[in-house]
């Protein structure tokens, strides 16, 4: 941060003129002791207007200006990073975070590496340049994003990561996201009760992001032993578009199966639109976030979507600003702040409404 010097550097320009003046006038008086009464009082009335020449009103301000310049309210510059700058789920957290940030005169630096951790490390070593005092991060790739780290590291620029955990947590003053493993245990767990005999199924997960990789986890580890049988697991790297291609090659193969699993909202959308364009008219669709989209799908009590992981990107977002913000005043801090999931379906989305996240 710049610090505005002007008015300091201009207030210590007026006082060395003033020193510089009283300088002169102090040698004025005769140095001859015995002058007389008469003289001394010309020397004397010629004196004062020589103080009164010097501006000593505009002196104090002078004195002033120098601590209000130092002593003033700092101001900050963070980074944001997060995976996929175009999933309404980051950008809800983006928008919160910017609006919190810029309401206390701060400055918020976003970037967008399209899930490109080659691009994300670029961009974020960019942004490094420029100054930061923090970084919120969310990693494209958990394992891949590590350079970056250390290049924060390295320039001391400390990191809140959330959502999506780095490989090392270490390089983190702390972590705040979903408790992504009960996000997709809670779809799990939904598909055990209204599948009971099982059944084939899909699964289109995104292995580099550590969230929706406890998200996979936490849903195959409800279903085992249950009768499912995953015959088809690919990588839609939580992007609709990726997941509706994937999807409808997979349900050409296996249109018989009963359930698909998509790691985030957007996936489980493409897979929709994969099933409609297919015609498949049983198979219970499941993501995570809670996104307004998938919510409506819910609503509509005629879509494939069967439920979703719902997590709150805004609870992400404020509790993410205020661990920056309490580490910057050197409050402590934990190593990790949990936030809740819980299952959204037909029968609940009325609770959380449709035109926004919960």
């Amino acid at each position: 941060m710049m610090k505005k010097f002007f008015a300091a550097a201009l207030a210590a320009g007026m006082t060395l003129s003033l020193v510089a003046c009283g300088g002169s006038t102090a040698s004025a008086p005769a140095a001859d002791a015995p002058a007389a009464a008469e003289e001394a009082a010309p020397a004397a009335e010629e004196a004062a207007p020589a103080e009164e020449a010097a501006p000593a009103e505009e002196a104090a301000p002078a004195e002033e200006a120098a601590p209000a310049a130092e002593g003033g309210e700092k101001h900050y510059k963070f980074g944001y990073t997060c995976m996929d700058g175009t999933n309404p789920f980051f950008v809800t957290i983006q928008d919160e975070m910017k609006s919190l940030i810029e309401a206390k005169g701060d400055e918020l630096v976003i970037t967008d590496p399209g899930n490109d951790v080659t691009k994300q490390i670029s961009q974020v070593e960019d942004m490094l340049s420029q100054n930061l005092d923090g970084l919120f991060m969310n990693p494209a790739d958990a394992e891949g994003i590590l350079p970056a780290l250390d290049a924060a590291k390295a320039e001391g620029v400390p990191m809140v990561g959330f959502d999506t955990e780095v490989a090392d947590l270490s390089y983190l003053v702390s972590y705040t996201g979903s408790d992504n493993y009960n996000a997709g245990k809670v779809c799990g767990e939904d598909l055990v009760k209204k599948c009971p005999d099982g059944g084939d199924i899909l699964v289109l997960d995104s292995p580099t992001m550590q969230s929706v990789t406890d998200r996979t986890n936490g849903f195959l580890e409800a279903i085992e032993g249950h009768g499912f049988n995953v015959v088809g697991q690919q990588d839609a790297k939580g992007n609709l578009e990726v997941a509706m291609g994937i999807a409808e090659d997979l349900l050409q193969a296996h249109p018989d199966v009963v359930a698909i699993f998509g790691g985030n909202d957007p996936t489980a959308l493409g897979c929709l639109a994969a099933a409609n364009a297919a015609g498949i008219k049983d198979c219970k669709i499941y993501g995570v976030d809670g996104s307004p989209d998938i919510k409506a799908e819910l609503a509509s009590g005629d879509s494939l979507i069967e439920g979703t992981g719902a997590q709150s990107p805004k609870s992400i977002a404020d509790k993410a600003v205020e661990i920056m913000y309490d580490y910057m005043e050197g409050k402590p801090v934990d190593d990790r702040y949990p936030v809740e999931t819980f299952l959204i379906t037909a029968d609940n989305v009325a609770d959380y409404g449709t035109d926004g996240w919960q």
